[in-house]
């Protein structure tokens, strides 16, 4: 329970105290106990005050998985500053966005990312300082070592942000989404009884940390005092590994990464054999592998169904619905909303509840909501409503028993792999490619990756387009998973009478 904790550094103050000297976190041949983690976690934030970091000042995070930004968030909570957590795959362009957007002063950046970051640190006006992080000059150890501890929390606004995490735009840039101490403590508290998390929990943390599904279950774990297992990087046959050898009770992944997994063969199945909790998300799991899974793997399945904008998930399917037989129809259901969550289906044009079945814009309620979209106004106010809603951009139904089926989205996004992709942000490069008219970008339905980017292109007249040289052009300047995975060349696109791009008679072929 964490009822009586208000900000998200608080949990580790307390099993800091309750059990010093267990194990809280295991990196690689790292180990940490609580009572280490404290320390780290005050040491941190002192280095971020002698590097100029004060409350309500943003700083940011480039690189895979690492301890290093679990205890830069934390620290975060505990001065009242933001952790920028950036995705490290993101194009040179997009990284200067979200750097610039950001207003981050300090960047502690991953050795392997070192020079992407020296590469354009001409373009970041707001940028001071870069810090090292790990490889043979790591810097951010040096600095943990000469900081002073923190030793009193700051007093906290529960709505002030800790953490902002970006997500993709419609408008083709991505935005960030502030979430605050009040929303993260609100999904830690419907998180860990959805999970049955406690403090005999073994947690693995797969997903990148740039993500809810990475740092949101992370800090639910830590919240039950569950030993956390942080993984720097998904490779299937070492990461079953390490379930077996830590005999893991609790794990998330999107189904790219369950559908790699099976691919072990048999040792997917030995190697998750205790595991109380699988749970998965981030994208739909496309029904066939639901049912490899269901024949292969006995573990528990749980589904997600949540988004950045309200600090991870509000909407579970339980493991005896996964196997219900006699309700087999279920498992393409996004579950029913957690304690504390409120959803309506509602008429986007109108505003006003659908009738029970119908379609509709899924609108969700509750304290996990973000404080809105940092320095986007007119996107916040578009995003969430005057009463508090959060338009969710997702389309779907209500069962008569309060099961929610996600069945398209209202604005269109993809979501390969696990991976949110708005079409406008790749169109947007797309239609910077000589010979390139027109463009529309799809997902199309993919076994692996649940949909795969796909483009349409219309010629300027008299012009070509390679293929390939196209496909390599996006590569350059997107991150890999938000280019598409084929181009079509077509005479034109289909529109209806006020010209707006039909993109439903695409998908349908």
């Amino acid at each position: 329970m964490v009822a009586e904790d208000s900000r998200i550094y608080d949990f580790i103050a307390r099993w800091a105290a309750e059990k010093p000297d267990e194990e809280a976190i295991a990196f690689g041949e790292r180990r940490v106990t609580w009572a280490q983690l404290d320390d780290r976690v005050r040491r941190a934030a002192g280095a971020l005050r002698a590097s100029g970091v004060g409350p309500g000042e943003r700083f940011a995070v480039v690189d895979k998985n690492h301890l290093a930004c679990l205890e830069l968030t934390l620290a975060a909570s505990l001065i009242g500053a933001v952790n920028t957590v950036v995705n490290f795959r993101l194009a040179a362009e997009e990284l200067v966005h979200v750097l610039n957007d950001s207003t981050a002063r300090v960047v502690v950046v991953g050795s392997e990312f070192a020079g992407i970051v020296d590469e354009v640190r001409d373009r970041l006006p707001h940028l001071r300082e870069v810090i090292l992080l790990g490889g043979e000059d790591d810097e951010y150890e040096e600095r943990l070592a000469a900081a002073d501890a923190v030793t009193e929390a700051r007093e906290s606004d529960p709505d002030e942000c800790f953490l902002q995490l970006y997500t993709s735009g419609t408008t083709g840039w991505p935005k960030g989404a502030m979430l605050t101490q009040r929303s993260m403590m609100a999904h830690t508290r419907a998180l860990t009884p959805a999970y049955r998390m406690d403090a005999d929990s073994i947690n693995v943390v797969a997903m990148p940390l740039f993500h809810v599904g990475g740092t949101s279950w992370a800090l639910g774990g830590l919240s039950a005092g569950a030993r956390t297992v942080l993984v720097r990087e998904i490779v299937p046959g070492p990461l079953l590994d390490l379930i077996e050898n830590t005999r893991a009770t609790h794990a998330f992944f999107v189904p790219a990464v369950i559908h790699a997994l099976l691919e072990e063969g048999e040792r997917a199945r030995t190697a998750t054999a205790s595991l109380d909790v699988l749970g998965y998300g981030g994208s739909p799991m496309p029904a066939p592998l639901m049912e490899r899974v269901l024949r292969s793997v006995p573990t528990p399945l749980y589904s997600v169904y949540g988004m950045t904008e309200m600090s991870g998930v509000f909407c579970v399917l339980g493991p005896e619905e996964h196997r219900d037989e006699q309700r087999t129809h279920l498992r393409a259901s996004a579950g029913r909303p957690l304690p504390g969550n409120e959803v309506r289906v509602v008429e986007p044009a109108t505003g006003d509840d659908v009738e029970r079945g119908e379609l509709g814009e899924f609108w969700v309620r509750s304290q996990q909501r973000m404080s809105g979209y940092w320095n986007l106004p007119e996107a916040t106010a578009e995003t969430i409503t005057p009463d508090g809603w959060l338009r969710t951009g997702d389309a779907g139904r209500e069962d008569d028993d309060g099961y929610l089926y996600i069945e398209d989205r209202v604005k269109d996004m993809i979501i390969t792999g696990g991976e949110n992709v708005y079409p406008a942000e790749v169109e947007r490069v797309v239609l910077e490619f000589p010979g390139v008219a027109e463009v529309a970008v799809i997902g199309a339905p993919d076994e692996k990756w649940g949909e795969a980017v796909t483009a349409y292109v219309v010629c300027e007249q008299g012009e070509s387009v390679d293929d390939q040289a196209l496909l390599d052009f996006t590569r350059s300047r997107l991150a890999h998973y938000k280019c598409p995975k084929s181009v079509s060349t077509v005479a034109a696109l289909p529109r209806n009478a006020t010209g707006k791009i039909l993109k439903r008679l695409l998908r349908s072929g």
